[in-house]
């Protein structure tokens, strides 16, 4: 998938304009005043043979405004949505002069919108010295929400909180540093609309999943453009932190047919959207946000390609996060793990060696995909995170599902001859209950969404510890932070990449709400001021482990047979069929063969878990062990209820 060239090109003489069609009648090339209100000239843009229609404006310099106009067919139940009154924003387009803003006049037919709808601006383009990720698998992602993150902290500049510039302040990255981050995964920053029943609401989108712009960042998140982003991303490659991507490439906030007519749906509804075999006007909504683009299309999927190049070149972002990713591989006939665009992909030169992370599920036929992602693609595992919360809660039967997310989750990612694991364990994201929110709430309490609680999902595999929400009981929430913790050592002693969700490190709460998408206030800011310091240093006494041990961030998949691993009871002895299938079995001891890069030496690190109510005694093999966060020493070691110890051999 290789498009042509498309968007518009700063030369020496002016500007080169290309945007492809295949089904417009005429396309018209829109030039504005620096006010972006007033429209200076229309030039038709000439078809070629490869139905790009392409345009130069001579003398156009850097920093001018455009959008498209075109004409043709408009027949919503054929597919055909042309209506020249309607301004359209370049899918090229790299900066925006102003957000875009929902308005029940982008979806009527014959309203001319060139008032409302943001006008892309020429830019020219400022390449950066490629080098190779910061971030490998195995590390430590962090998920933030630009916004949400910075804007009640009162340590960045107040011009800079709520961007992302202020992820490059000094006192955020000595957060990142704290924590042992390996890197942030910024959770969607190019431009988008919000969903039209949120207005009405007096409701907006916080969260950015509903882009119409893949290339064009959000001026209320990066009012400087790309040379914020890039400046940013310089300040934490400084720190060793490498910065993932996460893009929407499922869908668009055109929506269904109800929705906007702001860009591709204007330009080529046909092209760029897929449609249900044989019924052109019925538009196919895999994602549940009212379309599917269609990405097997080389235009689409140039698109695609064409972007994460872009964020590589003039950005150096380390890798990319792809939502509901199995749009990439979806085809006609289903998806696809060797569909063309993985391929584009990968043999991209500024692409193939990127981190690339996939969220293995969609809502369309087939639409669960996880571990059948090509096998070099990390890969969110929620079932490791409902196995690691169902243990934890107290389900029957889970000890051996335990241990698989401990070992990597071979079942899922070995099943086709894999030999490492290529699972992100994860306990909470943006998308669901916070960490703490987890153990305070049976259920979900998304009122405030405004409807009526129906939203979002309904089996969280939470518990409350005895009351519903937030409590000022102390017995209370001393079990809340008690369960928080043995989920966070439970996260960080799983083989494979590790991600946790800012302010997770510190007792963040939205309330109850798990669908927080809509929540751009308080539900969702970080409260800095809030968060538990004995949470944030055990997060950080956490992340050193997996730094110290190099168990932890390997790769390839334990076999027992030659020591690397043993699974044993409170006895010391090797778990029996009959522990392993037992019920209400709660004490599991992992003990691992690893490296100790403090100390230059191989050693035996031992992980022992007890979900009970009271303390358990675990014996080791083996005469002196030390406890790495307690001083308990020997060969016996008494684990209090609901917890996890780390404990490592020492030599004789």
């Amino acid at each position: 998938m290789q498009s042509p060239k498309l968007g518009a090109t700063l030369l020496s003489n002016g500007t080169q304009f290309g945007v492809w069609s295949e089904h417009a009648a005429a396309i018209d090339l829109c030039l504005f005043a620096p006010d972006g209100a007033t429209e200076i000239v229309r030039l038709p843009m000439e078809r070629g043979l490869d139905n790009v229609f392409r345009a130069f404006a001579e003398g156009l310099g850097e920093g001018a405004l455009y959008g498209f106009r075109a004409s043709g067919s408009y027949a919503p139940d054929h597919g055909l949505w042309f209506d020249e009154s309607k301004l359209l924003v370049d899918p090229y387009a790299k900066e925006l002069d102003r957000p875009f803003v929902y308005s029940p006049r982008l979806s009527a037919f014959g309203d001319d919108t060139a008032d409302i709808v943001p006008k892309a601006r020429v830019v020219g383009q400022t390449l950066v010295s490629v080098e190779p990720p910061r971030f490998r698998p195995g590390g430590f992602v962090y998920e933030v929400a630009v916004k949400p993150f910075t804007i009640l902290n009162e340590d960045v500049p107040s011009a800079q909180r709520g961007t992302v510039a202020g992820l490059a302040d000094p006192s955020v990255i000595a957060h990142f540093k704290r924590l042992g981050v390996d890197a942030v995964e910024l959770m969607p920053i190019t431009a988008w609309i919000d969903e039209r029943h949120l207005p009405p609401l007096g409701l907006s989108n916080g969260w950015g999943y509903n882009p119409i712009a893949f290339m064009a960042l959000d001026p209320r998140l990066c009012p400087g453009g790309l040379a914020e982003l890039r400046e940013t991303v310089a300040s934490l490659h400084a720190e060793g932190i490498g910065v993932i991507l996460d893009l929407v490439f499922n869908h668009s906030g055109e929506s269904d047919r109800y929705g906007a007519t702001l860009s591709m749906r204007g330009l080529d509804n046909l092209g760029y959207y897929r449609h249900l075999a044989g019924e052109r006007g019925i538009l196919v909504n895999d994602t549940g946000c009212g379309n599917t683009l269609s990405l097997d299309h080389p235009i689409a999927g140039g698109l695609v390609v064409d972007t994460l190049a872009h964020f590589v070149s003039e950005a150096g972002i380390d890798g990319f996060r792809f939502d509901l990713a199995p749009v990439l591989g979806r085809e006609e006939t289903g998806f696809n793990p060797n569909a063309a665009l993985f391929h584009a992909i990968r043999s991209h030169p500024l692409l193939t060696d990127r981190v690339m992370i996939a969220e293995p599920w969609d809502i369309g036929p087939g639409g669960y995909q996880l571990g059948n992602f090509p096998d070099d693609y990390l890969e969110w595992n929620d079932r490791a995170r409902d196995d690691m919360r169902r243990f934890w809660r107290g389900d029957g039967h889970m000890v051996g599902a335990l241990a698989t997310v401990l070992a990597g989750s071979s079942p899922t990612f070995g099943r086709y001859g894999g030999k490492r694991t290529r699972s992100v364990n994860f306990l909470a994201a943006h998308d669901g209950f916070t960490l703490f929110d987890l153990v305070s709430h049976q259920g979900k309490h998304n009122e405030a969404n405004g409807e009526e609680n129906r939203d979002g999902h309904n089996e969280n595999h939470s518990w409350n510890n005895g009351v519903e929400g937030l409590t000022e009981d102390v017995a209370i929430n001393a079990a809340r932070r008690r369960d928080v913790k043995a989920l966070l050592a439970t996260l960080f002693a799983a083989r494979g990449t590790v991600m946790l969700t800012m302010g997770d490190e510190g007792g963040r709460s939205q309330q109850g709400n798990n669908n927080a998408y809509c929540q751009d206030n308080a539900i969702t800011w970080l409260d800095w001021e809030a968060l538990d310091e004995e949470l944030v240093l055990y997060s950080r006494f956490l992340a050193g482990l997996r730094k110290r041990f190099d168990v932890f961030a390997r790769a390839d998949f334990f076999t027992g047979a030659d020591g690397d691993i043993a699974w044993l009871s409170p006895t010391g002895a090797p778990m029996t069929v009959g522990e392993w299938e037992a019920e209400d079995q709660g004490q599991l001891a992992m003990v691992v063969r690893t490296r100790d890069v403090l100390k230059g030496a191989a050693t035996q690190l031992a992980v022992l878990f007890n979900r009970g109510a009271g303390p358990v005694s675990f014996r080791l093999p083996g005469l002196l062990w030390r406890e790495l966060e307690g001083g308990q020493s020997g060969s016996t070691f008494t684990v209090p209820a609901r917890s996890v110890l780390f404990a490592v051999e020492e030599p004789q």
